[in-house]
């Protein structure tokens, strides 16, 4: 069941444990000039950018301040590029990765101005990066490294080679070093940032769930319209969705990128044993790692390390990604302590490497900010910059570069990739159980059940008590999968999430999962199942 400290997952991260989450309320307007969708680092810097513009401004969030990705991330800041600058510059040129860098490295540069001039004390502070590459890694990655350095040359950005890094206990190749790197605390940043916008007259209604998004329409001049499932509706000149992916838009910008589940383990480790910096490795999957240093009255510090990255709804052993992190931890720092951590998050990896921030296409007054690739802390800041440029009419050097609606004719064969993966995951309908049968299944979680020629998504409590659902994604029609680490139903396709009770937990879904029953001997809803009968319909993956 899900945290109640998080709408996004069972585990904690480190940050939601340190730093609870006050949910905000306030007078509400009959016409506001801006709604924001999403109280994470996104909608809380649009929000806090339009306010000190003078904007009426309201947030919606149907969890708490903080309680969907934004803390969940090991809190990079980072302007060296998750998909490499080689790889950017073969895609989009020298001058378009000049520039994405560069808004990067500003989006770190404003994170620290608002926390100085807010007084936010959220842990702020500037590191030094480490590209690293490991004996044992393929000269492939030896040539990437060295091909990371031509580039940087390329776009402006001198990165220097070195040998190695005396505190790394594993044998290197080589290493680049990114300067001026930042890390902080993202959950103590963005409680400061939603107290500085109520303090300007922004308010936040937190637990307020959003089911659909109307555009204005400029015949008529109706504004944009909100719409709430308890039957509210907020209207507003613009709206900005800002839930880490599109809740208003069922297809184009979904078509576009692709959910991936990223891990995360905490070590308590000995000071002094791990630089205050930044690493990431050339592994496949990767691995990024991070200090945070604790009080002078303790003896360890924490080191974070992430990785093991795959597709959303796409493992059926997420837990062995949380062993495969500590044994490769503990291979290069056997005198760690314990493991104190652990947790997973979402991101979105756009087909062409570079987010989608601005007008949603085909619409008047609605703006989206999502494909974090990685960096979601420095995107949504970026997303705050532009998006504010954008609703008060003002031209931005980032507009063309992150337009939504662009079309990358290099990333062609990406694109071709992530939506054939989408199209294998239908394959699901013809597919038996994941269990044997009900009785198979441990307490605390769940399966997929084959039950003649019918599937029933079945959730076991810890008392024994069954919950039935349709497995049925309500975005597109993907057959979800149960995550044992988040106790949750992922969808393989687009990365909806729901909660073990069918709750929409992470969009692009906005409806639960269909109930059927709670006992799967006592009577059937035949409507809530789906009947592999009917996949040749017209409506049967609708």
């Amino acid at each position: 069941m899900t945290n109640e400290k998080t709408r996004s997952g069972d585990t904690l991260s480190y940050w939601m444990e340190v730093s609870p989450f006050y949910p905000l309320d306030g007078e509400r307007k009959a016409l506001w000039d801006v709604c924001v969708i999403g109280a994470g680092i996104t909608g809380l810097t649009v929000a806090y950018e339009l306010c000190k513009e003078g904007k009426s401004v309201v947030i919606l969030d149907m969890g708490p301040v903080g309680g969907g990705e934004t803390g969940r991330t090991s809190a990079h800041l980072s302007w060296a590029i998750d998909n490499r600058f080689s790889q950017m510059v073969k895609l989009h040129g020298q001058e378009k990765t000049a520039l994405l860098a560069q808004s990067h490295r500003d989006a770190i540069a404003h994170i620290q101005s608002i926390a100085l001039n807010e007084n936010i004390s959220c842990d702020f502070s500037t590191v030094p990066g480490y590209l690293i590459c490991e004996e044992g890694h393929s000269k492939g990655h030896w040539d990437q490294l060295m091909e990371e350095v031509s580039a940087s040359h390329q776009i402006g950005q001198s990165l220097v080679h070195q040998t190695t890094l005396d505190w790394w206990r594993y044998p290197l190749k080589g290493v680049v070093e990114f300067p001026e790197q930042g890390q902080f605390h993202p959950v103590k940043y963005i409680n400061g940032l939603a107290h500085a916008i109520e303090r300007m007259g922004g308010r936040i209604y937190t637990y307020h769930k959003v089911v659909d998004v109307l555009d204005s329409d400029l015949k008529t001049g109706q504004p944009a319209r909100v719409e709430l499932a308890d039957g509210n509706f907020v209207n507003a000149d613009s709206v900005v969705v800002a839930t880490n992916t599109p809740i208003n838009d069922r297809f184009m910008i979904h078509t576009k990128q692709a959910a991936y589940r990223s891990y995360v383990v905490g070590a308590k480790i000995p000071k002094g044993s791990f630089a205050n910096c930044l690493v990431w490795d050339m592994a496949e999957p990767y691995h990024y790692l991070r200090l945070i240093a604790q009080d002078s009255f303790t003896d360890f510090d924490v080191l974070l390390v992430g990785g093991e990255d795959h597709r959303t709804g796409q493992d059926d052993r997420p837990q062995k990604r949380f062993e495969n992190l500590e044994n490769w931890v503990r291979e290069r720092f056997p005198h760690l302590d314990s493991f104190v951590h652990h947790w997973s998050g979402q991101i979105f990896e756009p087909v062409d490497g570079i987010g989608f921030i601005g007008k949603n296409p085909g619409d008047q007054s609605i703006y989206i900010s999502t494909g974090d690739s990685g960096h979601g802390l420095t995107t949504g800041t970026i997303a705050g910059l532009l998006v504010t440029d954008l609703i008060m009419g003002r031209k931005s050097l980032w507009q063309e570069l992150y337009d939504p609606s662009r079309v990358t004719l290099g990333s062609t064969m990406n694109f071709l990739k992530e939506n054939l993966n989408v199209a294998f995951q239908y394959a699901d309908y013809l597919t038996g159980s994941e269990r044997e049968d009900i009785d198979r299944i441990p307490y605390g979680e769940g399966a997929v059940l084959g039950r003649g020629f019918q599937k029933v998504a079945i959730y076991k409590n810890d008392r024994g008590q069954t919950t039935e659902l349709s497995p049925v994604c309500s975005h597109l029609g993907g057959i979800v999968h149960w995550n044992s680490v988040e106790k949750s139903w992922d969808c393989p396709c687009h990365g909806a999430r729901f909660s073990a009770e069918g709750q929409v937990i992470c969009g692009p879904a906005v409806q639960p999962l269909e109930p059927i029953g709670t006992d799967p001997r006592a009577g059937q809803n035949h409507e809530a199942l789906i009947d592999m009968r009917d996949v040749g319909s017209p409506n049967a993956l609708t």
